[in-house]
């Protein structure tokens, strides 16, 4: 996908360089493919245009390939249908959390988990005194990020982490917070298939249609 809009930014700046502006919502869309190949331009410009377009066409086919082996896969896998229930989790978080955790029985308990995916405060001790300072960053780099962006999404459309996130962004701002969030929703996950549970704050709605989109029944 990044590839495409690399690709799509290319033929922007051939567009940009003669001033048209594309009468269609979508310049990529069949009418606006079919609108691009008929503007005027120089024999160069128009074979790079076409390049651009057939290339854009083939990465379309792949990703298309790629989405339904990414459902058909989801579809079959019993913790990612638990894991789409937790607001903030889309297929494809699903499916990397799956990958980077694998069986949960590895993790004896949420903290040894949320310190594998290098979301747990550091713990630094001046004579008797410990406090917390920053997260680690140890572990997993990309459950790190899955989980914090799937926190971002959370916050916005689930109440209870909405609040929460406005509780911990009052006091530490609000990347701690987004990052506090992301550290709750992981040990929301270590109970989920630990226990074999769905997220108790389920939007049963949003829930049925992520399962629709792998074809879950």
């Amino acid at each position: 996908m990044k590839m495409r809009t690399m690709v799509k930014n290319k033929v922007h700046a051939i567009t940009d360089r003669y001033g048209y502006r594309c009468e269609y919502s979508d310049m990529f869309g069949k009418a606006g493919m079919a609108w691009l190949v008929v503007q005027e331009m120089s024999v160069v410009d128009h074979l790079l245009l076409e390049n651009h377009l057939s290339l854009i066409e083939s990465i379309n086919s792949q990703i298309a390939k790629v989405d339904v082996a990414i459902k058909e896969r989801a579809s079959q896998d019993e913790d990612v249908r638990l894991l789409l229930s937790l607001t903030g989790i889309d297929v494809y978080t699903a499916l990397l959390i799956r990958s980077e955790v694998g069986p949960m029985s590895r993790f004896a308990d949420y903290k040894k988990l949320v310190s594998w995916a290098g979301l747990a405060p550091s713990v630094h001790q001046s004579g008797n005194i410990e406090y917390n300072g920053s997260i680690t960053k140890r572990g997993s780099s990309m459950l790190r990020w899955a989980m914090v962006e799937a926190a971002r999404i959370a916050v916005v459309h689930d109440e209870r982490f909405g609040a929460f996130h406005a509780r911990v962004g009052a006091r530490r701002g609000d990347q701690k917070a987004t990052v506090a969030v992301a550290n709750k929703m992981l040990k929301i996950i270590w109970t989920m298939l630990t226990r074999r549970e769905t997220y108790c704050g389920v939007n049963e709605k949003g829930y049925g249609k992520k399962l629709k989109r792998i074809g879950a029944k």
